[in-house]
């Protein structure tokens, strides 16, 4: 115990700490995951922020703290999206004979995510900063920030509400389909990507080849759709 005692100081102390907690937890998580035979109810994401959330605040730890060292592995997240373009170059002939398909439908579908929360949060009388703060939530969470900011919401409310919506979206997205009857891949991972960006697209990689190259496109459709899209909309109807 003095041992355990002693090393806890020591990694709470240095950026160590961050790093250490989220790559075991994540570890342990992912293989659960695995052995339970990639149920979505068991996403290693979700349950790594529940434990390192709980963690922090038993431990009364500050999050620059934990943050300190996470950082390191957070760096990985450009890499990590930029890999998903990949599996999508391998479908290259593909993509480009559905070229205006997907385009038509990337737009649609971000219209729908993005114009659906912002109504919902309108007609339940929540303050412009949220109402705004939840336009870009089907965007991965860095280009959400940026583009809350650009409206005048708040930045760290439109990344919560990009990862709440990328976590429901690959905890849901399975049983959805199989009720609606969508059975193609391509089909399954471009929705996934729409609606739950990153998150999302990792799932789809996770389940099938076409479903993840699919996902990662829609994703990137996405930022670039609703980077465009999303401020000049908040010019028209402001």
């Amino acid at each position: 115990m003095p041992d355990f005692v002693q090393l806890w100081v020591y990694l709470s102390s240095t950026p160590l700490f961050g790093l250490t907690a989220t790559l075991v937890t994540y570890v342990v998580a992912q293989a659960i995951y695995a052995r339970l035979g990639h149920t979505p109810l068991a996403n290693p994401v979700l349950w790594s922020v529940i434990v390192i959330g709980v963690v922090l605040w038993i431990t009364r730890t500050p999050y620059p703290t934990y943050f300190a060292g996470a950082q390191f592995i957070h760096v990985m997240l450009g890499p990590a999206v930029v890999a998903l373009a990949w599996p999508l170059y391998q479908r290259g002939a593909e993509v480009r004979r559905r070229g205006r398909a997907l385009v038509t439908a990337a737009l649609v579908g971000g219209v729908a995510a993005g114009g659906s929360a912002v109504a919902l949060a309108w007609l339940c009388g929540l303050p412009a900063e949220v109402v705004k703060s939840l336009a870009p939530k089907s965007v991965t969470a860095p280009v959400a920030m940026g583009i809350a900011e650009r409206l005048g919401g708040v930045p760290a409310l439109a990344a919560v509400f990009a990862v709440l919506t990328g976590l429901v979206g690959a905890l849901s997205a399975r049983y959805l389909f199989n009720a609606l009857g969508v059975s193609e891949w391509p089909v399954r991972g471009f929705a996934l990507g729409t609606a739950s960006h990153g998150i999302g697209a990792a799932r789809a990689l996770q389940v099938h080849d076409d479903a993840g190259a699919y996902a990662g496109l829609a994703l990137g459709l996405q930022v670039l759709l609703a980077s465009i899209l999303i401020p000049l909309g908040a010019r028209l109807f402001a």
